[in-house]
């Protein structure tokens, strides 16, 4: 199986979206040397920490494609969020399954399926404090709820949300706690 997963939220280092993609791809990489990996990222200024990533994990596994593109994440939030054109396939060829980002939904193309992770829904309760980031997510999600087979939840409570609020049926919702790293005790 061909499995991309868009790692651009890396860039924004310290955030916990950052921390979860690193990690999840870590594992899955160390964990599965069956399928095939593409690991797809976007960012103009901070180019060089996808980069960085993607180097160190071509050293140890075999079983991964990088293909990263120098883009401003706003040309992408047009171009998928709001345009909702070029097809994912574009970047990275044909896909079993998708990862989307917590950001950006592209259109998935050929026969991929589309998977992505919600990890809170904040946005939707107190649209007040965070109206620009409300925007791009209620954008995205609207575009995930067409595209997306499945959702990640971090929590049972993310998952309640996400059902009431976003009204996405629960047998396309599962709950994938984050993993624990010893490094976070330092």
């Amino acid at each position: 199986m061909k499995i991309g997963i868009d790692i651009s939220q890396i860039v924004h280092e310290g955030t916990g979206v950052s921390v979860y993609v690193k990690q999840l791809v870590t594992a899955l990489l160390a964990l599965d040397h069956v399928n095939e990996y593409v690991l797809f990222g976007t960012s103009l200024r901070k180019y060089h920490l996808l980069k960085s990533f993607t180097h160190d994990l071509s050293k140890c596994h075999k079983n991964i494609t990088c293909v990263l593109v120098p883009l401003p994440p706003t040309l992408l939030d047009i171009l998928w969020n709001t345009l909702h054109c070029v097809p994912i396939t574009w970047f990275t060829g044909p896909l079993d399954i998708f990862w989307s980002s917590d950001w950006t939904q592209p259109p998935l193309g050929g026969k991929a399926k589309g998977i992505t992770t919600i990890h809170d829904v904040s946005f939707l309760y107190f649209p007040e404090i965070h109206p620009d980031v409300g925007k791009v997510e209620k954008r995205r999600l609207d575009w995930a709820k067409r595209e997306c087979q499945h959702f990640l939840c971090d929590s049972e409570a993310t998952k309640s949300d996400v059902e009431t609020l976003l009204k996405i049926d629960p047998a396309r919702l599962s709950v994938i706690y984050p993993g624990y790293s010893p490094t976070l005790n330092s």
